[in-house]
């Protein structure tokens, strides 16, 4: 399903091959030579996409461009099966492989490995060539590649990286309160004005 955001149209190369129950919204541009597969969702949901070409994107993956941190993904890079991409820019060659999250800001350096199940927080640079074994994280700028049973050590690093402010835009909560009652009635709204659209747009 191509879906527009209002003028912005999806833009894809005739030569690049997209599932047929594949979903593509909003500004995004895939490049020649790109395979996305059964389930994936590349959506523009309030910042630009772009897929360089040469890429396969595997069943399920979810590629999100965001105010602020648009996603690219340079070439010749493999996205496995139910990885998600959150604002990130990929560097050329990279492996990001079945259920890898990579969040906002991150950027992931040329020929790197993101191995399975594996996390690279936000705002996070893991060099060229560097790898994140199965399940780890890797956190800070340069990025600490850390195993999760390290958690105080993560959350020392990840606490500076300010998760509520850069994603949300609002002040970390006091211990033992929530952003959630602000946030997901904003969040809610503003996807529904996006969307609002889509059940009629698709083709």
């Amino acid at each position: 399903m191509i879906l527009p955001d209002g003028s912005l149209y999806p833009k894809i190369h005739p030569t690049a091959r997209i599932a047929p129950n594949a979903v593509i919204s909003g500004d995004v541009e895939i490049g020649p030579d790109t395979s996305v597969g059964f389930g994936t969702v590349i959506v523009a949901e309030s910042g630009p996409v772009r897929i360089a070409g040469k890429t396969v994107i595997m069943e399920n993956a979810v590629l999100r461009g965001i105010r602020g941190c648009p996603l690219h993904v340079g070439r010749n890079v493999l996205i496995g099966p139910r990885a998600v991409l959150n604002g990130c820019v990929i560097g050329e060659e990279a492996f990001i492989a079945t259920g890898a999250t990579i969040f906002n800001g991150a950027i992931i350096g040329a020929r790197a490995e993101v191995r399975i199940n594996a996390i690279v927080h936000l705002r996070t640079r893991l060099a060229a060539g560097a790898m994140v074994p199965l399940g780890w994280i890797a956190v800070g700028d340069p990025a600490h590649i850390l195993p999760p049973d390290r958690h105080e050590e993560i959350w020392t690093i990840q606490k500076e990286l300010d998760f509520p402010s850069f994603v949300f835009g609002v002040a970390r909560p006091p211990e033992g309160e929530t952003i959630m009652r602000d946030v997901i009635p904003r969040y809610a709204a503003m996807l529904a004005r996006r969307h609002a659209g889509d059940a009629d747009a698709g083709i």
